[in-house]
């Protein structure tokens, strides 16, 4: 079996965005708009016709048989308006995933986003994360380590602000997936230099911290290859040295995820050349942040799949682990879910 850790659900109706719309138009007016969550009007078959062209035929067409599912990441935005705001807002967007999961159990399996927003307490995060894992059948979240939107202003990962939500995914055996979500800092772009910087400066607060210390059985995949942690392995060897802290095996890869949404060939290999094999789950991305076809392979840059059955390197028990092992292992909720 193969199992995409990460995808987006980024084709959504235009209901969903002219709900977003009229949110906006209301905290325009006053920025304190108390926003009531409302009716979102989209039918089923708006939902299969938004898929069964996209997610649903490429993962087909390339050979998938799972996509853990989320909502769109840069759509997330937990930096617009207000808690109502977002409550209202993720709760759409969580409840739509869960649509899709109900007409297309054998494709794909929900993960939530979260009802961040900066400044704000994880209560409303805790709820709805639990309200999405017992109620609607998901097996993680998305954690937005910087709801600010490219400033950085919140506690870093290992400050105790965190510990609610993290104490509520160890009790419901969930991981998160790290993902931050637009820029609105314009020195960013999104999926270029935002998300990557996120994915790093996760890895480095993770590092000078005590959180698996404080919660052992905590679980936190970070997207897109670890951003430059492979990379820069050795540098951060040699900070954990320098900072007097455990070596790396012992600090963080008990606890510590990475996915293979690298997009070429070479990038792959040293990614599988220097993490850990039982640290790595497979995962793509597809219809994400890079969708074209790579002039010098003629294939999609999202294609992973190729990269990792076209390196030399690993066994074939190596490849179960990252295409179905890896993630069962990681997502506590997974293999009950792909049971019922």
């Amino acid at each position: 079996m193969i199992i995409d850790c990460h995808g987006h659900y980024t084709t959504e109706p235009p209901e969903l965005g002219l709900y977003r719309d009229k949110q906006k138009s209301e905290l325009e007016k006053d920025p304190f708009f108390q926003t009531s969550k409302g009716v979102l009007n989209i039918t089923d078959d708006q939902l299969r016709e938004s898929v069964e062209g996209a997610q649903l035929k490429i993962q087909q067409e390339r050979g998938a048989d799972r996509t853990i599912l989320s909502p769109r990441a840069s759509g997330m935005g937990h930096h617009i308006g207000n808690e109502s705001t977002s409550i209202a807002w993720t709760a759409h967007c969580n409840e739509l995933i869960y649509r899709l999961t109900q007409l297309y159990p054998k494709n794909f399996i929900g993960v939530c986003q979260l009802p961040q927003s900066p400044g704000t307490t994880l209560k409303n995060s805790v709820i709805e994360l639990e309200r999405c894992i017992t109620e609607l059948g998901f097996i993680g979240c998305n954690l937005n380590p910087d709801p600010s939107g490219g400033y950085f202003n919140s506690p870093p990962l290992g400050d105790k602000y965190w510990h609610p939500l993290y104490e509520k995914m160890c009790e419901l055996k969930v991981p998160a997936m790290i993902h931050v979500s637009a820029a609105c800092n314009q020195a960013f772009h999104t999926t270029g230099s935002y998300y990557l910087s996120a994915d790093t400066t996760a890895f480095m607060q993770m590092l000078t911290s005590n959180i698996f210390k404080d919660f052992p059985e905590l679980k936190l995949i970070i997207p897109h290859g670890g951003g430059a942690v492979p990379f820069h392995w050795g540098r951060f060897r040699g900070l954990a040295d320098m900072l007097k802290r455990p070596p790396l095996q012992d600090l963080v890869l008990n606890n510590v995820f990475f996915d293979t949404c690298v997009y070429h060939q070479p990038g792959i290999d040293l990614l599988l050349d220097v993490i850990p094999i039982d640290n790595i789950l497979f995962a793509s991305e597809m219809l994400g942040a890079v969708r074209g076809i790579d002039p010098e392979t003629g294939y999609y840059f999202d294609d992973t799949k190729r990269y990792i059955i076209n390196n030399k390197t690993l066994s074939d028990q190596d490849r179960d682990k990252i295409f179905e092992g890896n993630a069962r292992r990681v997502y506590g909720r997974l293999t009950d879910a792909l049971t019922v």
